[in-house]
């Protein structure tokens, strides 16, 4: 999912958990479901906006030439902006659009 166009709220939200655990049956596999997610998110993430800055790098020995760049600002208050990834991991979670499963408990039904 490309968490850019996430409808994930941008602010911190209360949610029920006993509600959200309906379909693992557990509080906190289903914690650990959206904290994985949230994580390879987080990644994702990282890994992106390090690319785009990668463009605006300088590999100048010279400290004292320090600058602004407007473009590479500009970038990092966009990611700055953007949701929390355990926001969107949540919001995922809520729409069922995460795709998890639990070998231990697929061990004991076979």
């Amino acid at each position: 999912m490309d968490y850019r166009k996430t409808n994930a709220p941008s602010n911190t939200v209360t949610r029920d958990m006993i509600r959200l655990s309906t379909d693992t049956g557990n509080v906190y596999e289903t914690v650990a479901i959206i904290g994985k997610r949230a994580n390879q998110i987080s990644v994702e993430m990282k890994q992106d906006l390090e690319k785009k800055l990668q463009e605006f790098a300088s590999y100048n020995d010279n400290l004292e030439e320090v600058f602004e760049n407007r473009e590479q600002i500009e970038i990092s208050r966009y990611y700055e902006k953007l949701p929390k990834a355990t926001l969107i991991a949540a919001t995922e979670y809520e729409e069922g659009k995460i795709y998890y499963k639990n070998p231990a408990k697929e061990k004991n039904n076979l």
